[in-house]
């Protein structure tokens, strides 16, 4: 017998697909086999509404899940390798040591997601929105996605996580410079000049033993000027912005690098 959550589903569904202008959601029958055999391995439920859906162990591999909405669903042990989860919502749901290897994450909303214990390709969350997700294994993001989440949450103001996500980019690739100076910025504007000197002087050393001379001045220069008492600049009010000699180097450093070129010599 049916559920009457998945009659509800089914019933939404269909009243989906025969709204003028909707996009057409997923196949009934397959949205209540999914429902309640939790058994569905290649099943088309794109555009699906399966927000807190209960789909705990279901095999969903290989399944069509673009665009479906799977915000804050129980989906802790679910098989979804190689479903497509292009531009599905997965925001605030429940991943605990779901299998994601070779799934399509293109799009993908994992904000405030759990991911812990889940199993995912390398780099597969590159193209995903993944920020604020929990549990996630470091070792699964590149230096470049942790670079670049750092330069979003700067660019946002919120240098604590900007910190937070820099520190993690130095730890994978420690000789990158630019990710030095950009936890420098962050912490100048939390207020913390000393850290933030440090990182400067770190950073113009590397660009010195890579030749790039100028830069290295600029940087040691705003080093030196952090440690002036009189100098030292309090928290925000883009004072980190100000030592790098304004909006052109504060938008190199803190604008997301681009995956496709990305060199780390050319940093």
């Amino acid at each position: 017998m049916r559920s009457s959550k998945a009659l509800h589903l089914v019933a939404l569904g269909l009243t989906l697909a025969g709204a003028p202008g909707a996009v057409l959601a997923a196949d009934p029958q397959q949205l209540v086999r999914a429902l309640d055999s939790r058994r569905c391995q290649g099943c088309d439920l794109q555009d699906a509404d399966l927000v807190h859906a209960d789909l705990r162990d279901a095999r969903l591999n290989g399944a069509q899940l673009q665009r479906a909405n799977l915000s804050g669903a129980r989906l802790e042990g679910a098989d979804l390798r190689g479903a497509n989860l292009s531009f599905t919502s997965l925001a605030g749901a429940s991943l605990q040591g779901a299998d994601l290897r070779g799934s399509v994450l293109v799009g993908t909303d994992l904000r405030q997601a759990d991911l812990s214990g889940a199993l995912l390709d390398p780099g597969a969350l590159s193209r995903s929105h993944w920020q604020q997700a929990r549990g996630l294994n470091p070792r699964l993001q590149s230096y470049a996605d942790l670079h670049n989440a750092g330069a979003a949450a700067a660019q946002a103001g919120r240098y604590p996580e900007a910190e937070g996500f820099f520190s993690a980019a130095i730890r994978r690739q420690p000789e990158a410079a630019i990710s030095w100076v950009a936890r420098g910025i962050s912490r100048t504007e939390l207020g913390q000049s000393e850290l933030a000197a440090q990182d400067l002087s770190h950073a113009a050393t590397l660009y010195r033993q890579m030749g790039d001379l100028p830069q290295a001045e600029q940087l040691s220069a705003a080093s030196t000027k952090l440690l002036e008492p009189e100098k030292k600049p309090q928290n925000g009010n883009g004072a980190g912005n100000a030592l790098l000699s304004g909006a052109a180097a504060a938008l190199q450093v803190l604008g997301p690098l681009a995956l496709k070129a990305f060199m780390p010599m050319a940093l």
